[in-house]
């Protein structure tokens, strides 16, 4: 193996002169610095990291981004890279999976070493989107479909998934419903939970059109469902108020942030347990937040003896 030799630089006279001295410090930060010298000018490169790491590299960055994405599990994301990335020929690697990230090494340790380092936003959950992924790494693992139809498989999905806003909408009712009954509601307050749910999704829709951020979109959405649910109260008709509006902004509540965090401090993922329930008690107190400023209103528009 070749190494150059390295002579120091001299910057000043005021330690060693440039005739005398080889050493020569540098008087701001007393680090020395090196340079090659003429003798040495002929270096042997790193060899670069070969067309066919980056492209493993790239199908299963994209491959781990998109399933966390769409909420898959951390270590069955960390898995399927693993897999993926053994199956492409390539064993010598390392795989570390966040939350909201993927860092991925190949030939590590190598001359023509590559790394990938992406951020994953937190996203909604995905079950359809992850079976279809998943299907992808199968067929990609077992020989059925190349590295190439692989990722433009995964291209594909990368686009965003074709949602039907009125299916959302009526699904969001009947949810609000239905939890209305199982929390002990009576049949006028699964109704007005229908109603308020298909409501709930409809202002979720129209601000996440104008581009709001999660936590004050559920603020607002909570206390618009809280207001109208105060404003059907000062009409007299046999409803609670408590159940209505439980049931009403259930849908909001970050059930899966914290299932998947209690699950994944238990494996052991302190870090990406740590990040799903700080969001999951983020959302759970922007809903307090919009419901307790519902009440307020409603307490000082007169409806307050209701409550």
């Amino acid at each position: 193996m070749y190494f150059p030799k390295y002579t120091l630089v001299p910057e000043t006279d005021n330690i060693f002169s440039e005739a005398t001295g080889d050493i020569m410090y540098n008087p701001i930060n007393w680090f020395p610095k090196f340079s090659l010298s003429s003798e040495d000018k002929e270096v042997i490169p790193e060899a670069p990291p070969h067309p066919e790491h980056v492209g493993v590299m790239r199908l299963s960055a994209l491959m781990g981004a998109l399933l966390l994405k769409n909420g898959g599990e951390i270590y069955r994301v960390q898995d399927t890279l693993n897999r993926v990335i053994d199956a492409c020929g390539f064993p010598n690697h390392s795989v570390y999976v966040l939350s909201n990230g993927v860092f991925i090494t190949i030939n590590e340790g190598e001359p023509n070493a590559c790394s990938s380092v992406r951020h994953v936003p937190l996203g909604a959950v995905n079950l359809n989107r992850i079976a279809q992924i998943n299907q992808v790494s199968r067929d990609l693992c077992e020989g059925r479909i190349d590295r190439d139809t692989a990722y433009a498989t995964l291209l594909e999905y990368e686009k965003p998934y074709p949602v039907n806003p009125y299916k959302m909408i009526l699904a969001s009712g009947f949810a609000a419903a239905g939890f209305g009954i199982l929390f002990g509601g009576s049949l006028l307050d699964a109704t007005f939970g229908f109603v308020n749910g298909m409501l709930l999704q409809l202002v979720l829709d129209i601000l996440s059109i104008q581009h709001v951020t999660k936590f004050p979109s559920f603020i607002i959405s909570s206390l618009f469902v809280t207001l109208l649910s105060g404003l059907v109260l000062m009409v007299d008709l046999p409803f609670s108020f408590n159940q209505v509006v439980i049931a009403s902004i259930f849908p909001l509540v970050p059930g899966y942030s914290l299932t998947a965090s209690i699950r994944e401090l238990f494996n052991g993922d302190y870090l990406s347990g740590m990040i799903h329930l700080l969001d999951a008690l983020v959302t759970a107190f922007s809903i307090a937040v919009g419901v307790g400023m519902g009440i307020r209103l409603i307490q000082m528009m007169g409806g307050g003896m209701l409550l």
